[in-house]
């Protein structure tokens, strides 16, 4: 990229109206925006091809309208070893994954962003709903630093912070989040007076390499190891069979195939007798945690000096976040929840936040209590 005139930005388009907005906005504040479209492995005989194939198009007809310039970036193998794998060996080993926090650290912010460097792009933008500010702080030694900040969006209903929690400062002062300061409402007006073709485009679904409303029958497909077994109370009563554990997780009501009875809720998941406990309520006490561990922690500026920290947390994406106290114990950092909640999984993420701040987080490994 020899044009250094504007500052180069490369922005990652999948073909909808998010992306295709932020590459819009970036244009008219005077950037030179430069387009990547990701190839992502896609299912066999799924139909998910030819939608990849319309999603490419899509992407390359708002380049067109906009007059920027588009390249295709292949990360089919890539994708399929560090997410669609790990989603797979997730659920085999009775933990539920968080495909789009793995996708955003290996994919997006890893190998997309990698490239927008290699490009000699000034800076990498993606239409996700988040922040960045830089702040300048004195150290003890009284010298100038930049510090930049990732923030929830001006819109709570669409922010997705909780999905950026492992940028660092190297990533966060290269990146731009044209949509931060907007509501999905906003946008969506801003692409129709431009007339970009995609402004009415619906919302892509929330796991995007999986066609199927529920993810059991990709696990299936996928050749998952299911051993049939039995489905008891929480005194060990049999109620009936289950047909795969990997297909459950704690809270879950669907495909928990007892007649004449129910609802009945996910409350245990014993891998070691290959039985599915389950109670017939929502209120149980084994739905519900306060403390556990972290793997994977990531902290987006400086690691704290001093714990117990005070934040508030999240282990789901739409959840509010709870109160609590992050620790080091022997070496590990340890969580606990001013309040319990509930379906508090291994494999999925928390959270941390002060007060729009996130601070990071890390994956879910151990619960306690």
């Amino acid at each position: 990229m020899d044009n250094k005139e504007k500052p180069v930005v490369c922005v990652g388009m999948s073909g909808g109206v998010d992306s295709s907005a932020a590459a819009m906005l970036l244009k008219e504040q005077g950037f030179d925006v430069v387009g990547l479209y990701m190839r992502l492995w896609k299912e066999k005989d799924s139909g998910q091809r030819d939608s990849a194939a319309r999603e490419e198009a899509d992407a390359r007809r708002v380049a067109e309208e906009l007059g920027i310039r588009f390249k295709v970036i292949d990360v089919r193998r890539d994708f399929k070893r560090a997410i669609v794998d790990y989603f797979l060996s997730e659920y085999e080993n009775g933990r539920t994954p968080n495909p789009c926090v793995r996708c955003n650290r290996e994919i997006k912010f890893g190998i997309l962003f990698g490239k927008a460097m290699e490009l000699g792009a000034d800076y990498f933008a993606t239409g996700h709903y988040a922040r960045i500010k830089k702040y300048t702080e004195i150290d003890d030694e009284g010298k100038r630093r930049e510090i930049f900040r990732l923030l929830r969006a001006r819109d709570t209903q669409k922010d997705q912070s909780y999905f950026l929690y492992n940028l660092d400062q190297k990533i966060l002062r290269k990146t731009i989040f044209p949509l931060g300061e907007f509501t999905k409402l906003q946008v969506r007006e801003l692409a129709r007076e431009k007339k970009l073709s995609v402004h009415d485009k619906s919302d892509s679904q929330e796991v995007c390499f999986i066609s199927d409303k529920y993810y059991g029958e990709f696990l299936r497909r996928m050749k998952v190891k299911m051993h049939p077994g039995e489905i008891v109370d929480e005194d060990g009563q049999v109620l009936g069979q289950h047909q795969g554990l990997p297909l459950y997780t704690i809270g879950q009501r669907r495909d928990i195939r007892i007649g004449g009875t129910g609802p009945y809720f996910v409350i245990g998941i014993d891998y070691k007798r290959n039985r599915l406990i389950v109670y017939r309520s929502t209120v149980h006490k084994k739905l519900f945690s306060r403390r556990f561990s972290l793997s994977e922690v990531n902290w987006t500026a400086d690691k704290p000096d001093e714990f117990p920290l005070g934040v508030k947390v999240k282990t789901r994406y739409r959840m509010e976040g709870v109160a609590a106290k992050v620790d080091k114990e022997k070496g590990r950092y340890v969580v606990t929840l001013s309040k319990k909640s509930r379906a508090v999984m291994p494999g999925q993420s928390a959270v941390f936040y002060r007060r729009d701040y996130v601070l990071g987080g890390g994956v879910i490994d151990k619960i306690s209590e």
